[in-house]
């Protein structure tokens, strides 16, 4: 293309103004701030310069109905939130890119009613006088765990931080090397450790410590002993580690506080469901675990927290600590957790009414019955005959950094398609509104039942029709 035609097809160009007087641009006028409809206008502007000065295919159209039609949904996604909802049919009951645990619906009616109106969030109803927000999730974490205080704040990495930052700055804090771990956004114990003030002192090897190894690693520097939950590996084979109790002996023997991390937090056994060998909360303290740091969000299945439980003397020296300010929780996420948190007074109600729980817990018998409705659906769907559909076994997975290697057995739906690739599904499903996300395995779209809310198989259904329908 010359100089001449590239100077034509510029002039061509309409102006902001007039694309302003387009009927569809008008409608997202109607829809949408002006500013918010300005700037979709310049971009599509923007974009059918760069193109005719690239010489790049293809040619811009310029009909009013077509260019209006292309601002109008480009203004609407400049509008859209971010945060949007999305169907997780991936089988990752805890996904963290996906939210990680689902609220129950008691820690959303409970937020609903503190977040309407004001609340007493640092107010002491009995003494008149204002009052600490630390204290209305303490009693319920106290009753389920048998520990003497406890403590919540933003995130799990906030209560490590916290519980080094308080109890050993400048010191050394003694860590087995197989448990000097790293979780997602590059979270690692080190450099958490090295920004807390503390001094890590790593003993053992990566595979094998043994109470010994501690022992060698205490001097008058010492502060704490520390264990970690590799919540997202297993090292497995010739492996030795320290019990809690080992631990907790020798911490009382050098007048050492021992601290461990569980992550995920488990409240309730899991071995009913296959899961066997996590460590519970209750346990760890049972063990004779000092202090014990853990999620609000992963199995426990309520909002994001870090909470830490145990001695009431070392958890009152981090709740007195400047850096506690800093990773404060606020109204919602106490709310939500104290209602969740109450759920497990009753084990069996926790199952039910706990959506991380409940997802964890059921049968294979009714994700297969799940998995033939969906499958069943998407034929009906299926009107021009397009779409291979099977269900298959399969595994699913716990995630969110909980229960490494464990494989939860389940029924998914595959699909292939002569005329949709599985990457043309994929992307097209992720693109619907709400967005399905599932997994592509050997040519096939993969999705798991166990993580689908009901009512999600009538969407995923429609949106393979509409993919259908623009074939």
């Amino acid at each position: 293309m010359g100089d001449k035609e590239v100077r034509e097809l510029l002039r061509q160009i309409p102006g902001v103004d007039r694309v302003l007087e387009f009927e569809a641009v008008r409608g997202a006028l109607a829809r949408h701030p002006r500013g918010i409809v300005l700037d979709a206008v310049r971009e599509e502007l923007g974009e059918m310069r760069k193109r005719i000065l690239l010489g790049a295919g293809p040619l811009p159209a310029f009909e009013a109905d077509e260019l209006g039609q292309s601002v109008a949904r480009r203004a609407d996604r400049l509008a859209a939130y971010t945060l949007r909802p999305v169907i997780n049919a991936t089988g990752i009951v805890i996904h963290t890119n996906l939210g990680r645990s689902l609220l129950p619906e008691e820690a959303l009616t409970r937020l609903e009613t503190i977040c309407r109106g004001f609340n007493n969030l640092e107010y002491d109803l009995q003494k008149g006088q204002r009052g600490s927000r630390y204290v209305h999730a303490e009693g319920i974490l106290r009753e389920l765990t048998g520990s003497e205080a406890a403590l919540v704040v933003n995130n799990n990495a906030g209560a490590v931080f916290l519980a080094l930052n308080t109890l050993a700055a400048g010191r050394e804090v003694v860590v087995s090397r197989g448990q000097l771990v790293e979780i997602g956004g590059s979270f690692r114990i080190p450099d958490v450790m090295s920004a807390s003030g503390a001094i890590l002192k790593e003993v053992g090897t990566t595979n094998r410590t043994h109470l010994k190894d501690y022992v060698s690693g205490i001097n008058d520097r010492t502060a704490m002993l520390m264990k970690v939950h590799t919540s997202n590996y297993r090292i497995v084979g010739f492996t030795s580690e320290v019990a809690m109790e080992e631990l907790a002996a020798l911490g009382r023997q050098h007048g050492l506080p021992v601290v461990e991390d569980l992550g995920s937090g488990c409240l309730i056994d899991l071995a009913p469901f296959g899961l066997s060998g996590e460590t519970t909360v209750g346990g760890a303290l049972r063990s004779g675990a000092d202090l014990v740091t853990f999620s609000g969000d992963k199995l426990l299945g309520g909002p994001q927290a870090g909470i830490m439980v145990g001695r009431k003397d070392l958890i009152e020296k981090c709740r007195k600590n400047p850096i506690t300010r800093a990773l404060r929780v606020d109204k919602m996420t106490l709310a939500a957790l104290e209602s969740t948190l109450r759920l497990y007074r009753d084990e069996r109600q926790a199952l039910e009414k706990i959506p991380t729980l409940r997802m964890i817990a059921i049968s294979v018998e009714e994700l297969g019955r799940r998995a033939a409705e969906l499958a069943a659906l998407l034929d009906t769907a299926d009107r021009e005959r397009v779409l291979h559909i099977e269900v298959r076994s399969g595994f699913s997975q716990v995630g969110g950094g909980s229960l490494p290697a464990r494989d939860l057995p389940t029924s998914v739906v595959a699909v292939r398609s002569g005329q949709f690739s599985a990457n043309r599904i994929e992307e097209f499903l992720r693109g619907f509104d709400p967005p399905v996300i599932g997994r592509i395995e050997s040519g096939h779209f993969i999705m798991d039942v166990r993580t689908l809310i009901t009512g999600q198989e009538e969407i995923i259904a429609e949106a393979f029709e509409r993919m259908i329908e623009k074939k």
